[in-house]
């Protein structure tokens, strides 16, 4: 979700500041906006003094560096019909890094890279 444009926050804070009576739930219900935004803001705004919304936090990292993603893309192109738990195991093997099944899916679906069946060797 986007952050609050500091228009509207500057509105809110004026509000705030020229009606002394409103509660912060009365504030919230005319501005449309959450209760607890509220009290984010006006915290906020009493220990900074300053109304800009916070930067993003980035999100998780991956867990592989840029060499080890090579290997890692290398393994599965090289091991098309293995499995999560496989992959894991090879990987571990070549690059002497631990990752969960979950993560190694993830990894793939950010990649992009389709794994094929073999099933001749079923």
């Amino acid at each position: 979700m986007k952050a609050y444009s500091v228009d509207l926050r500057q509105k809110i804070i004026d509000t705030y500041k020229s009606e002394v009576m409103l509660t912060q739930q009365q504030l919230a219900d005319r501005f449309r906006v959450d209760k607890s935004f509220i009290i984010k803001l006006l915290k906020q705004y009493r220990e900074t003094g300053d109304i800009a919304p916070k930067p993003h936090g980035g999100g998780h990292q991956l867990k592989l560096n840029s060499s080890q993603l090579v290997s890692f893309i290398d393994i599965v192109h090289e091991n098309n019909d293995a499995t999560l738990k496989e992959y894991c195991h090879l990987l571990e093997e070549k690059e002497q890094v631990n990752v969960s099944q979950s993560t190694m899916c993830t990894m793939l679906q950010r990649l992009d890279l389709r794994r094929k069946k073999n099933f001749a060797r079923l």
